[in-house]
C-alpha cells in the first residue's frame, strides 16, 4: 500500500469533521454513458453476460458487502432501460439524473447525497458500471481506510489500483505524404498517418487506477468542483483531490477487477464471474 499522505489543503474545506466513527458507506455508479467503443444498439452496462445485464452484476457485487446498505446511480437522461430492470425497484437504490462526462454524472450524485438529512460523515464509493467483477476482498481493503482515518485524520481516502506489469510505450505521430498518379497532370497527393514509439516509459512506480475509489463526501464534492471550476483535466476521483493538493492511498487490487469496454471484454468478464461464482459456493 502506499502511505504518501498529506494533511488537508487549505484551500479546500472538507465542511466539518468528516473523519469521525459515526459514518455511512454509500456507493455512486456513473451510469450515463453510451458506451461507444463497444459498438453494441446498447449501452454497454446494460449488456447481457450469464443471464444479467453488467450493471446488474455491479450492483451485486456491491451490496455483497454489508457496510454498503444504499447505492445511487447516475442515468443518461434518455435511458428507458433501468426502469425495466429488477433492480430498479429495489428500495436501497436511488437514481439521479447524469452529465455528458464521468464528473458531472459523480457530481450529479454527490449534490444528491449533500442534500439528504443525516447526522452522519458519509463517505462516498464511486464505482464504475461497466466494473462487474469486484471481489470482497478489495473491498475489505479498501473500506479500512475509513477505520484509519479516525487513528490518522490526514488519511484523505484512496482507490484500488493495479501496478503496471507490461512494458510502457509513449508514442509519437508521423505523417508521410504520397504522391500517386502515372501521369504528371492525374498525380494526386495523399496522407498516411504512422503511429511509432517515441520511447519506452520506465514502468516502475506506475499504477493502473481502478474502481472503486473512496473518499469523505464532502471533500471529494468541494474538490470536484475546484477542479472542474479550473478546468483541470479530471478523468476520475482521485485526480480531483490531486488536483487540491492530495495524496490518496493506493490500494493494491485484484487484477481481474476489469472494466467492460471493448467486445472482447464480455467474453472475459464472463469468465471471471463465472470463475468468482465457483469460489462463493466453495
Amino acid at each position: 500500500m502506499n502511505n504518501l499522505r498529506l494533511h488537508s489543503p487549505a484551500d479546500v474545506s472538507l465542511s466539518g469533521n468528516a473523519f469521525v466513527e459515526d459514518h455511512e458507506i454509500i456507493a455512486l455508479i456513473p451510469a450515463a454513458g453510451i458506451g461507444s467503443r463497444m459498438k453494441s444498439d446498447c449501452p454497454k452496462q446494460y449488456l447481457d453476460i450469464a443471464g444479467k445485464t453488467i450493471l446488474e452484476h455491479t450492483v451485486a457485487a456491491l451490496f455483497e458487502h454489508p457496510r454498503i446498505q444504499r447505492i445511487i446511480i447516475a442515468l443518461n437522461p434518455a435511458d428507458t432501460q433501468f426502469a425495466q430492470l429488477p433492480i430498479a425497484s429495489d428500495p436501497r437504490i436511488a437514481t439521479v439524473i447524469g452529465g455528458e462526462e464521468r464528473a458531472a454524472s459523480v457530481l450529479a450524485g454527490l449534490d444528491y447525497l449533500a442534500g439528504l438529512p443525516t447526522d452522519k460523515a458519509i463517505w462516498v464509493l464511486v464505482h464504475d458500471a461497466a466494473r462487474p467483477c469486484l471481489h470482497r476482498n478489495d473491498l475489505d481493503n479498501l473500506l479500512r481506510l475509513i477505520d484509519h482515518s479516525v487513528e490518522s485524520p490526514d488519511v484523505c481516502g484512496g482507490l484500488l489500483a493495479s501496478p503496471v506489469r507490461d512494458t510502457m510505450k509513449r508514442m509519437v505521430s508521423l505523417s508521410v505524404e504520397k504522391t500517386v498518379g502515372k501521369q504528371p497532370s492525374e498525380k494526386e497527393s495523399s496522407t498516411t498517418n504512422h503511429t511509432l514509439i517515441a520511447h519506452t516509459v520506465d514502468r516502475n512506480g506506475l499504477w493502473h487506477a481502478l474502481t472503486p475509489q473512496l473518499f469523505p463526501l464532502q471533500l471529494l464534492r468541494n474538490c470536484l468542483l475546484k477542479a472542474l471550476a479550473e478546468q483541470a483535466c479530471i478523468t476520475d476521483e482521485s485526480s480531483a483531490l490531486e488536483h487540491c493538493g492530495y495524496r490518496p492511498v493506493l490500494i493494491n487490487g485484484r487484477a481481474d477487477n476489469i472494466k467492460v469496454t471493448q467486445p472482447e471484454d464480455l467474453a472475459l468478464a464472463e469468465f471471471y464471474l463465472s470463475r468468482k461464482s465457483k469460489e462463493l459456493i466453495v
